[in-house]
């Protein structure tokens, strides 16, 4: 372990072994990462534990600087552990450049599925008894986070106290087809709320987009096409996504001595925000962790997008329709045009093949649950449905929800003390 200070945080830096596959205990040992914060003037004390479980799949925890957002307001009463899952962060990273030592595609996809929430949850159950002494602690779970969250409180109840869960409430039952069905409806909406704030947008991201049918660009090895513009969408489930997706466009072209041409600083943004060398695991169990029902996931959201005709680029063009923009799917040209992810294009496809996955919620268990909960559930979230959430909510006996418009789906990084106040005076009226 190593400590150090921030401004009014003590960091401390842990590392715990795990077995690989928790059905068997003995067998290949992997690393997951840890950092405790403690306020600084309590690091002696003893505080109740609080294990914050990113969003995701495939983030490792935030890296936060001293009491941002809202771990200074958990620093106030706990002693918070922001948890790397599995194959993100610190904790043993699955990507391009180690998963070749699995061996080839199909060993690296049966790696790989031992990485969902079920496997999280029972990390955290190995490493809560090291720090708790056996007490139960309390779970945050952001967005995928969030459905860890309620993978926990089917597998392990006993090692709650309670659960908070912002943006992260997952359909119990529903297949890949299902969700994306409801997604490219929201994603939709918010690409009609970006062009009436910004109606100078419509016509800019038309012209973006034939340039890219006519001449895909290749940046630093990434290949941009019209496809790849559009999955910019993903920035519109943001607070401040809009802004930043119009600040992105508006410098999209430059005159050279060729004629007109798509700036360097234009694609080098849409590189930054379109690639998965950080977090390849999203791309790689993105649909993955919807899978539980015996039924592949088969690629779902370029299959549902078919349903969805208007989000065809080249169709919009020919007509005077605007250029949709896309959100939180996968594709399997994704794998194509990442050079992160261009390696692991057969050990997605193999994934995305199988059909043994796991159970991971136990219905009739949440309908019976004891364990506190409160979630905050986003008004027409954009990458979690509020109506799938809501049928969950109703689900696990005694949830208490907040359903806002206030924020987006970052809620949680926007509005940090006060959707935490909220969520913790919940759960503590129905203790």
């Amino acid at each position: 372990m190593s400590s150090y200070r921030h401004p009014g945080i003590v960091f401390t830096d842990r590392y715990f072994t795990v077995p690989l596959d928790h059905s068997d205990p003995s067998g290949e040992q992997i690393e997951v990462f840890g950092r405790e914060a403690v306020a600084s003037g309590r690091t002696g004390e003893e505080l109740p534990w609080l294990v914050y479980l990113e969003g995701g799949p495939g983030f490792g925890a935030r890296r936060f600087v001293g009491t941002e957002a809202w771990l200074g307001r958990a620093a106030q009463e706990f002693r918070v552990l922001l948890l790397d899952q599995r194959g993100t962060g610190l904790s043993t990273p699955a990507n391009r450049q180690t998963l070749p030592l699995r061996g080839g595609p199909r060993e690296q996809a049966d790696y790989l599925t031992r990485f969902r929430s079920d496997s999280i949850v029972r990390d955290c159950e190995l490493i809560r008894p090291q720090l708790t002494g056996g007490e139960p602690w309390t779970v945050l779970g952001q967005s995928f986070g969030g459905f860890c969250a309620v993978r926990y409180l089917s597998a392990a109840p006993e090692g709650l106290k309670a659960v908070l869960i912002t943006g992260g409430l997952p359909a119990l039952d529903a297949h890949a087809d299902d969700v994306y069905r409801a997604a490219y409806p929201r994603i939709e909406r918010k690409v009609a709320a970006h062009y009436a704030r910004y109606p100078q947008d419509v016509e800019r991201a038309r012209e973006i987009t034939a340039h890219l049918l006519e001449h895909p660009t290749d940046s630093a090895g990434h290949r941009l096409t019209a496809e790849g513009f559009q999955s910019l969408g993903i920035m519109l489930g943001g607070g401040s996504g809009s802004h930043q997706l119009h600040y992105l466009l508006e410098n999209a072209f430059v005159r050279t001595p060729h004629g007109t041409e798509l700036s360097d600083t234009f694609q080098e943004a849409v590189r930054t925000a379109s690639s998965f060398a950080g977090h390849p695991l999203y791309a790689l169990l993105h649909e993955a962790i919807y899978g539980q029902d015996q039924r592949p996931t088969d690629w779902s959201a370029e299959r549902v997008r078919a349903e969805f005709p208007q989000f065809d680029a080249a169709t919009a063009l020919k007509g005077d329709s605007p250029v949709l923009f896309t959100g939180e799917s996968i594709h399997p040209w994704h794998f194509e045009v990442d050079p992160a992810l261009r390696p692991l294009r057969e050990t997605a496809g193999l994934l995305a093949a199988r059909t043994d996955w796991a159970p991971l919620y136990d219905t009739e268990r949440l309908a019976a649950n004891q364990v506190p909960v409160a979630a905050a559930v986003y008004h027409d979230d954009m990458y979690v449905d509020t109506e799938h959430a809501l049928r969950t909510a109703a689900s696990i006996r005694g949830l208490r929800t907040w359903v806002t418009n206030e924020y987006e789906h970052d809620g949680l990084r926007a509005g940090g003390p006060r959707v935490l106040d909220r969520l913790l005076a919940l759960v503590r009226d129905d203790a």
